[in-house]
Parts: C-alpha cells; structure tokens; sequence
C-alpha cells in the first residue's frame, strides 16, 4: 500500500470513524493528493464528499469547495466542526463583519476547509484574495461540489457555474476535482467542456442503489394512494414528496397533515424565512415528510430519509434518478414510490413546447421525456433500465415492484388497432377521457353533440373498463403509437408507427392492468428494525439523547451520529471504550465528545435488563487496518454476521434485504479470498461442476452475463448464488 493511501486509511480511521474505503475512493484520493485533475460520478449516498475532504487534509494549504447550496455548506462544516476539523463557509448569509472574519482567519492558516458558493467566488474581491491564500498558506485543491449544475440541458442548471472554467486559468497546478451524483454521457461531456477538464481522471462508480426499491403505480387517486404507501411502510419516518405545482405542494401537505402525518411545504414561491424554518425541522426532526417541488432537495444531507415520493412526471430519468437517490443515503432500505398517468405526459409535453427554448433544447427535452416513459412502462426491471441509461449492464435486480411482482402481458393488438381507428375517427382533436368514453359507447351530451355516437368505434370496446383503456392509451402513448398535440389542449394523433399496427402488419403486446398487491407485507428493517425489545429500548434512549444533544448544538441530529451509529450501539452495548470505538461511525474527536455519555446510557441499560460483562475486550485493530480490505462497507457487514454464525436468510431477515443481495456479498469476499465458497455455496460438487462449465462458455464469448445461465437451468439457482460460483473462476 502506497504511503498516501495509508495516511489516507489512518484518516479515515482516526477521524471518520470508518474502516476502509468504498468503490474509488481510495483511487480519487491518490490521483488528487498526487496532484491530478478528477471528474467523479458517484452514486448519492456513496461518499463523494471524503474524496475532497482528505486530499485537503493530506495537501499543503486550504481546502476550497465550491457548493451551490447554502444549507449544504452549513450541515457539512457542522459535521466537519463535529469531526475536529477547522471548517467554514463564505455566503450570503454571513454579516459583513463575520465574512471578513473568516477571510482573515483563512488567510492565517486557520482553515482545513472552506465552503463558498460559485457567485461568491467569481467576484474579483474574492479572486484576488484567492491569489493571496494560494502564496500562503497555499490552496490544497478547488472541489467542484454538484458539477451537474454546469450543464443547460439539466433543471439545476447554474449561469455560475460555467464561468468556474477559470479556476484552471488563473491557479494552473492546483489540482480540481469535480463530483456529482447523476451525469449521463451527455451531461458528463458537458461537464469536461465547461470546466476545462479535458485531461482529468474520470472515476465512474456504479450508480446502482442496491437499497432502494423502485416501484411504479397507476395514478387513480394519487393522494389517497400516497397515504396507503406511507401508513403501509413509513408511518413517523422522512421522507420527501415531489409535486410538479406549488399549488399542490401546499394542497399535498395539508392532506397529509389533515391525516395525522406531519408534513411541511416547501417551494419557490414562499418567503425565505419560511422556506429556511421548514427546511430546518425537516433536518433536524425525526419522522418529517417534506411537500416540495424540485427546487428542494439538492445538497440536502440528511440520511434517513426513507422514502421518495412522486405525485407528478419528472421530466427526465436524470431527474427521476436524482429525485429518488435522495431517500436511504445511510445505505439502509428506502423506497422511491410514483405515481403515473397519462395526464402526466401531456402536462410535460405542454411544458417543453410552451418553454422559450430553441428546437434544439425542445427536442432533447422530449427523448428524455420518452426515455421516463418507457421507464413507466416497462414490464421488465425497473433498476436494470435505469443503469442501461447510465450505460451500466445489470442483471434483474429482484427487488423492484416488477421484479417482486411481475406484471402479465396479453395480446393487445386488437384494442390497440379499436384506440387508434377511435382516435383517427374523431379526427384527432380529442384527449383520451373523450376517446374512451366513446369507445366505451357513452351516451353523453358531448358525445352527441359532436356525432361520435353515429361512429363505428362507438361502443366497441366494452370488454375493457376505463381503466384498462386508460393502460392501453397510456402504453400506445410510451411506445411512441400515439403522440400528444400540446398545442391542442392534449388532443391525441396518430404518430407514424401507428400506421403496420392498423393495417394489421403487426401484433403488440401489452401490461395488463392489475390490481397492485398491498405492499405491507413486504415492510423492510431500518437500522433499528433487526433488534430485540431490549435492544430497541436502549436505540430510542439514544435517539433521544442525540436529539438533546443536537439540539444543544444548533445542529441536526444526524451530524452527531447517524441512526445507524445507533443501532450498531444498541446491537453491541459496549461497556468499555474500546468497544466503543470499534463501533463504525465513531471517530477519535467523537469518542473524546460523546464517548462518556453513550457508555453511561449502556451501563445503565445493562444494569436495567441484567445483561451480562463482556469479560474479554480484543484491542483496537491499528488505525490502518480495515477489518475486510476491498469490501464495501454493506459487504463487510454480511461478511462479520457470517462469521459470528449466521446464516443467509437469518441475515436476510436481520438486515431486511434480499438473499440475492447477500450472496452478492459472499462474491465480493469469495473474489477477494476473504471467504470459503463451501461457507455460502450449498451444493454438491456435481451441482456445480455444470453451472461452472455454463460460466466458463460466457466468460470465453469476451462478456460474462449471468441471464443466459440463469435461463439454461430454468432458475433453479437465483443470481446470487451464480455470482458465487462465478467467483471460484
């Protein structure tokens, strides 16, 4: 191991409380402390911010990070002050007088970091005593936080920050890296264009998120089904609902809280002050649903958020991605639930033609939309389509509604040619409740005042409900049979593809509408969800501890310790301070702070429920030790339960996700030599011998796929337990 990695791995050790690094972390840290230009996308939740943090730590000089969001600068120094770090933020809301303050401070060296936003640092005030800092005490690297705000195409769009290219002309040599969470292959060009990062490192993690389960429903009443979804799965937790209109923002939160759920709005349209009070008690109360609009959410740190959820379309699978990577940051399960109707596509296609952009712009805007569509549509693996727009191969995941549920199809060839021969013969001038009505042989004033009785469509399609038409014309629609006339008040055409499908030169399959299961069932644990009643009890006592103590603070409950910290403390009770500290989460500066008050609380408890001593306490492993070396931190995990004895579905249940995943893991560990196959891989040798021979033929066609394997033995071996024997090769 290289110098700088070990210094790095004592850092993050000593400072982070965390063991080892995760993905390409510790690759982005030694290219930055080396010197190098880096462009990282890395999924939200996946660690981004150490990638700065450390190389500022290792570097000569200050640490600069250019943040688009006030609220993001101010948790990220509060949890950096927490940590024993030397942090500020430069913005707005700074008097004068406490602005030159931190300046002068930062000049003498007194900074590890500091945090600005990008129209700060463009001032030419700011520029020149950037020119002086970089004499002394030097400048460590220019962190570009967000950096998809730089592209035009996208709704978090900066004019700031495609002017933060002259970072590279006026400080050549100081190493700058730019992160985001979400960048197609579009975006991510246009990220190296504007900031002039043409020779940088690129490290591109994968954007999967394994703990979130992405479910999809027919838009009936929206909010009546969003009040089952959160009493079904997350009653008293954050979340986040997103509503295209600030109307509905404000209508959604009064439902909500007229149905014993506390809920706040947030949107452009309301005054500051009010804006900052909700978004306060959203990150510092526990069981918050925040009602926002998308102008909420980036730079928002806080970690148990559990839940996303959508009443409206977003515009893209970028924003969707975005949107819903914001719910289980803390890598424990989340869900992102939405919504969809047909009325959804006709207000995002009303908004692009009605926005002042150039054809260019509008055209993209719509195969974007079309891309979200298909997502909706789709009878396949929500989480596999969503890393194909990303340009990442997957194998069905097994843990979204489709995967979980998989939707029926049926021959819908016939009603599909009824909808489109209903739309041609109402001359294309009407929405699909008109269309349907007709179809469905309504007798209505409407009907019979424009002749649409007389129509041979008329009462043709009885063996549908409404509903079901409105599946059909909603599909037709996302497979591109039917286009929307936004100039026609959502009056639909028959597009070009339409025209084999009436004259009989094709079939086409359809989802047939269901009835979607009640999903309660499927509850999944949170931290705390795998302890015993005892163990609960002392995780609520520390909620409640850490919440005073936040509260003392000014800061939010989760820049003490995550729920996760928590609930690792409950599961263990640790009676001693070496126990303590071996607890992930917990830090040098941390135990110093807090480490008398939690073994209070443990000793208490312990006494309480006559729980025995631990007699033997192992030494701290060295700081530059990680338990499991190139394990993620969820595999290390699984490995450790594992090892004390557990099984694959006893850990399933504890941690509350799928054995897949866990067997996932196990090949992790197998690859990495840190675990015996027999351990996980249940089978005789006879067994395995032919799914190694059916691994061995896809690995020498140059791509090793898992779905042909999969299918050669009829599923009688799930994904994970494949991805373990492929390990052994």
């Amino acid at each position: 191991m290289s110098h700088t990695r070990t210094s790095a791995l004592s850092l993050l050790n000593d400072v982070f409380g965390y063991p080892a690094f995760r993905g390409h972390q510790a690759a982005i840290i030694e290219h930055v402390v080396g010197g190098g230009d880096a462009l990282a996308l890395m999924p939200t939740g996946g660690g981004k911010s150490l990638c700065y943090q450390i190389p500022s730590l290792l570097r000569q000089g200050v640490g600069v990070v250019v943040s688009p969001l006030i609220a993001l600068m101010h948790d990220q120094v509060a949890a950096l002050t927490e940590l024993g770090l030397r942090a500020a933020y430069l913005n707005s809301s700074l008097s004068m007088e406490q602005a030159n303050a931190a300046e002068r401070t930062l000049l003498a060296g007194g900074y590890d970091l500091v945090y600005v936003a990008p129209e700060r640092l463009l001032m030419p005030r700011f520029l020149n005593l950037l020119e002086r800092l970089r004499e002394k005490p030097g400048i460590a690297l220019f962190a570009i936080d967000e950096a998809h705000c730089v592209s035009q195409w996208g709704h978090d769009f900066r004019p700031e920050y495609i002017q933060l290219s002259i970072l590279s002309e006026r400080f050549p040599g100081i190493p700058r890296i730019a992160l985001t969470a979400t960048a197609d292959s579009e975006t991510r060009a246009e990220i190296i264009e504007k900031l002039s990062l043409q020779t940088a490192c690129q490290f591109v993690s994968s954007f999967d998120r394994p703990n979130i389960r992405y479910r999809i429903v027919d838009k009936a009443n929206a909010r009546a089904q969003l009040l089952e979804f959160i009493r079904d799965g997350h009653q008293n937790e954050a979340g986040i609902v997103y509503c295209l209109s600030r109307k509905k923002v404000e209508e959604t939160a009064q439902f909500l809280n007229a149905n014993g759920i506390t809920a706040l709005p947030y949107h452009a349209g309301m005054d500051a002050a009010t804006r900052r009070r909700n978004q306060d008690r959203f990150l510092r109360e526990d069981g918050i649903v925040m009602t926002a609009t998308i102008a909420f959410g980036m730079g928002i740190d806080k970690p148990d958020v559990r839940f996303v959820a959508h009443l409206d379309l977003p515009k893209s699978i970028e924003g969707y991605y975005q949107e819903t990577g914001r719910a289980g940051r803390d890598g424990e399960p989340a869900d992102a639930w939405m919504a969809y109707g047909l009325s959804d596509a006709v207000q995002q296609r009303r908004m692009i033609e009605e926005n002042d952009a150039d054809l260019a712009f509008k055209r993209l805007a719509h195969a974007r939309l079309d891309e979200l569509l298909a997502l909706c549509e789709s009878a396949t693996c929500r989480r596999q389509r969503l890393l194909t727009h990303f340009g990442e191969a997957s194998e069905p995941c097994g843990n979204c509604d489709l995967c979980l549920d998989p939707p029926e199809t049926w021959d819908g060839t016939e009603a599909a040619r009824q909808a489109l021969s209903c739309v041609y013969r109402t001359e294309q001038r009407f929405g699909a409740v008109h269309v349907i009505e007709v179809l469905l042989g309504h007798d209505t004033e409407r009907i019979r005042q424009w002749g649409h009785d007389k129509l041979s469509t008329w009462g043709i399609g009885k063996a549908l409900s409404e509903q079901e038409w409105r599946a059909v014309f909603r599909q037709l629609v996302a497979l591109g049979y039917l286009e929307v006339d936004v100039g026609g008040f959502g009056a639909l055409k028959l597009a070009a593809a339409a025209r084999p499908l009436l004259k009989g030169e094709q079939t086409l399959a359809l989802r047939r509408q269901v009835e979607k299961k009640r999903v309660k069932e499927t509850r999944r644990a949170g931290p705390a969800q795998a302890l015993d009643a005892a163990g609960q009890r002392l995780f609520e006592r520390l909620r409640a501890w850490r919440g005073e103590t936040a509260k003392a603070h000014g800061v939010p409950a989760y820049v003490i310790f995550h729920d996760a910290t928590l609930a690792c403390i409950a599961v263990a009770c640790p009676r001693d301070i070496g126990a303590l500290r071996r607890i992930p989460g917990i830090g040098a500066k941390k135990l110093e702070h807090y480490g008398d008050a939690l073994l209070e609380h443990c000793q208490a408890h312990a006494a309480e429920h006559a729980l025995p001593e631990v007699a033997v306490v192992a030494p701290d492993p060295p700081p530059s030790t990680p338990a499991y070396p190139g394990l993620s931190d969820t595999a290390s995990l699984t490995l450790s339960l594992l090892e004390a004895g557990l099984s694959i579905p006893e850990i399933a249940t504890r941690r509350g996700i799928k054995e897949t995943t866990l067997y996932s893991h196990c090949a992790e560990a197998i690859a990495q030599g840190l675990l015996d196959p027999q351990d996980v891989i249940s089978l005789d040798p006879a067994e395995v011998e032919p799914i190694l021979e059916a691994l061995r033929e896809q690995q020498a066609s140059g791509e090793m796929r898992l779905k042909p394997v999969f299918e050669r033995f009829e599923g009688r071996y799930d994904y994970g337990l494949l991805r373990c024997v492929a390990a052994l090769l």
